[in-house]
């Protein structure tokens, strides 16, 4: 028997996938004490875990605070975070030092899970509820101007809330290395391989298990009439100008639709509901997903995995560039059609499209079988009794960063080299002529030399493995 420590924030989408997790290292008869909040009880108790209320720990919020965090501001959640961590760090000393848990299994943006497992020298596994995202699958994330903004605007703010953390005895590089992943940290990713971007660039310290859920529900699509699903997540679905649009774009048609706008929304302030559609505040997402033909999701990970388990195509419309990378891959694996116009007439339009032509049910069923075919929770408490764990794979990251370094370096001695001998032949004030060039060609020749040695790298790690 081992003592597990579980740290989350509270969002459903972070919370939802470790419950099922928690459960199967219950019934193998182990301890699991789980640190979460208040709204989350009931399912952490049904799962067999013990309950440790953390809500007398959150801040109050200004009004400026509350609406970064209904925006999904990067800067806001990782304030509060460290604001959480401090307020919480004599309480969980105490825990830790009493429970004395063998693994700490911590949501990736759950500052106090994380810090007080290396704080405390207790083996740490993170949980990713989203992609795994590194310097190469970052790629895949397309911030928005006012995204941008809010990341480089923070940053000050930030780094003064960190320098916060540090008589503490928190060990603690920069606010990236709390967010971002890394090859060295033991982690729990809920995807596939397949569907995780640029997976070949993550080491054996990952694993990939698949949707992390309780329903053993599977698909069946013979609906006497096409269902539509539509819901925008728990967080930022106050979104009554969104379901006006869909109401005129699908009513009359022949389909059944099924809204869930959250309990932000007074359902009756919606007005007029069309005749085939029901609209709920909340719904059996899974079991709904299982007999939908198609659903208008906002690319949440969860969401996103629970339409492909339960092979329901989408149609994609994300609102952050976390869910744009979601939307993204979804799109590349032809599962779904981004919503580029979201008009009632754009709405319609996607909708049909995905309807009529069956190569996108067809390609949801194929990423259900991949997810299917995943090890999924019995997976991961697997991974999890064993931590922590040895990597014996090579690690591209590492690599990649050594020859990136080395080809800077090289390019500088080669620009500096020029400019000497532009100097010595034609006179010093002629430097500038190499100078400028090569002050503006290093970015976009550093990131074409990385993309190329990346490949690179990658295929002598398949060739590696073709061998062994």
């Amino acid at each position: 028997m081992k003592r597990f420590a579980f740290f989350c924030i509270p969002a459903h989408g972070h919370t939802n996938p470790m419950l099922p997790v928690a459960a199967e290292l219950v019934r193998r008869g182990n301890i699991v004490r789980f640190y979460s909040f208040d709204e989350f009880e009931d399912r952490i108790v049904a799962a067999g875990a013990e309950f440790v209320s953390c809500d007398r720990f959150l801040p109050p919020l200004s009004e400026k605070e509350a609406s970064g965090l209904k925006k999904v501001s990067s800067t806001e959640l990782a304030v509060q975070d460290i604001r959480i961590t401090l307020a919480m760090d004599g309480f969980l000393d105490e825990q830790l030092k009493s429970f004395k848990p063998d693994v700490v299994y911590s949501d990736s943006v759950c500052f106090w899970g994380k810090l007080n497992a290396w704080k405390h020298n207790v083996p740490l596994v993170v949980s990713t509820s989203t992609f795994a995202f590194n310097q190469i699958s970052s790629s895949y994330m397309k911030n928005s101007p006012s995204e941008l903004a809010d990341m480089i605007g923070g940053l000050p703010r930030l780094n003064k809330e960190l320098k916060k953390l540090e008589p503490y005895g928190y060990r603690i590089k920069n606010a990236l290395s709390l967010i971002q992943s890394d090859n060295e940290t033991d982690s729990v990713v809920y995807t596939s391989r397949r569907f995780q971007p640029h997976a070949e660039s993550f080491s054996d310290h990952y694993t990939f298990v698949g949707p992390s859920i309780f329903s053993q529900a599977e698909p069946r699509k013979d609906n006497p009439r096409p269902i539509v699903y539509i819901s925008m997540g728990t967080v930022i679905n106050e979104r009554p100008d969104l379901y006006a649009k869909c109401f005129e774009a699908l009513k009359g048609e022949n389909i059944e639709v099924i809204l869930s706008c959250g309990n932000a929304i007074d359902i009756e302030s919606l007005g007029a509901i069309p005749d085939n559609f029901k609209v709920y505040p909340y719904v059996d997402q899974l079991e709904v997903l299982s007999r939908a033909n198609a659903f208008i999701t906002h690319c949440g990970m969860n969401s996103v995995s629970e339409s492909l388990y339960m092979a329901a195509p989408m149609v994609l419309y994300p609102q952050t560039g976390e869910q744009k990378a979601v939307a993204r891959r979804t799109n590349e694996l032809g599962a779904g059609i981004l919503l580029k116009d979201d008009s009632a007439a754009g709405i319609r339009s996607a909708v049909r499209d995905l309807l009529d032509d069956p190569k996108y049910a067809q390609a949801a069923n194929e990423c259900s079988g991949d997810l299917r075919s995943c090890s999924g929770a019995a997976g991961a408490a697997d991974f999890i009794e064993t931590a922590p764990h040895e990597s014996n794979g090579f690690d591209v990251i590492k690599a990649l960063n050594r020859d990136t370094v080395k080809f800077r370096i090289a390019y500088w001695v080669a620009a500096a080299a020029l400019m000497v001998l532009v100097g010595a032949l034609f006179g010093w004030k002629y430097c500038w002529l190499v100078g400028v060039p090569a002050g503006i060609l290093s970015f976009p020749l550093g990131e074409l030399f990385a993309k190329l040695r990346y490949k690179a790298l990658i295929r002598r790690t398949h060739s590696s493995s073709a061998q062994g």
